[in-house]
């Protein structure tokens, strides 16, 4: 399957777009902090009134800052098992699984991360792992790198240890239980605007970069890949709709530009 551009986007479909999801790392950032495009972009989209949510890999603790900071509606942490928002400036958390099966999990996360640094030595955790709550990630881009074999071989560690595991740009997780980035995705929308993703999907937009969003491109009718997506694009299962002219931040700004243009808000 070959990419079809941004541009190809019919303008009236674009048009009745009134929400946007979208994964963070090198999607809305670029070597690890929002890239400028992208940031002005979320200020317009939420002048324009559309509501901005973003589900990602990264940790909570990770994610605590940007969910005060950023002018988005909330982060959906931890491959959807943790939400994250601005509550009148103070931050609020909710989990998808209870303390008692968070705690069970973690000795179990615990093991499979050891068995992978045992069996492949060059692996390493992220650096972001203090602040993660109900899963693990190793580091394959982000600090250190791991080559496919490796990150093949890591995967599988953790699929074989009971986990459901995926790779991002950055990292590969594994996390216990059935959430992923679509059952964040519809969670975060009953929380905090009462709707049912499913009923309303063709008015929403999912902007990724890489295989652990493939199950969002599957089920968009409009999704893109920002341009870094050409990195992963062979492994895709599920690909997206369109890919945007530039890579990363700067990807994402097309996108949304792409939307408020064709709603007479650009």
């Amino acid at each position: 399957m070959q990419p079809t551009p941004l541009a190809d986007w019919p303008p009236h479909e674009r048009a009745r777009i009134h929400g946007v999801l979208t994964d963070i790392d090198d999607t809305l950032t670029a070597e690890g902090a929002l890239a400028p495009e992208a940031g002005a972009a979320l200020h317009r989209l939420r002048a324009a009134g559309l509501p901005v949510f973003a589900v990602t890999g990264r940790p909570a603790g990770w994610s605590e800052p940007f969910a005060l900071s950023w002018p988005i509606d909330a982060i959906v942490a931890e491959n959807g098992a943790v939400a994250l928002w601005n509550d009148g400036g103070r931050l609020h958390k909710a989990y998808a699984q209870d303390a008692a099966t968070r705690a069970a999990n973690l000795t179990r996360l615990r093991a499979a991360a050891a068995r992978v640094l045992r069996e492949l030595p060059q692996a390493t955790l992220a650096t972001d792992s203090a602040g993660r709550e109900t899963d693990i990630a190793i580091d394959h881009s982000e600090h250190a790198h791991l080559g496919e074999a490796d990150i093949a071989r890591a995967l599988a560690i953790l699929r074989d240890e009971g986990l459901t595991a995926t790779v991002s740009s950055i990292h590969v997780n594994g996390w216990i239980g059935a959430h992923d980035k679509l059952s964040g995705a519809r969670w975060i929308l009953r929380e905090r605007l009462g709707r049912d993703l499913d009923a309303e999907i063709d008015h929403w937009v999912y902007v990724g970069d890489s295989t652990n969003d493939a199950a969002m491109f599957a089920r968009f009718p409009h999704s893109v890949g920002v341009a870094n997506i050409a990195r992963f694009w062979a492994q895709l299962a599920h690909h997206p709709r369109y890919v945007a002219p530039r890579e990363r931040g700067q990807g994402f700004a097309d996108v949304a530009e792409a939307v408020l243009a064709a709603r007479g808000q650009s």
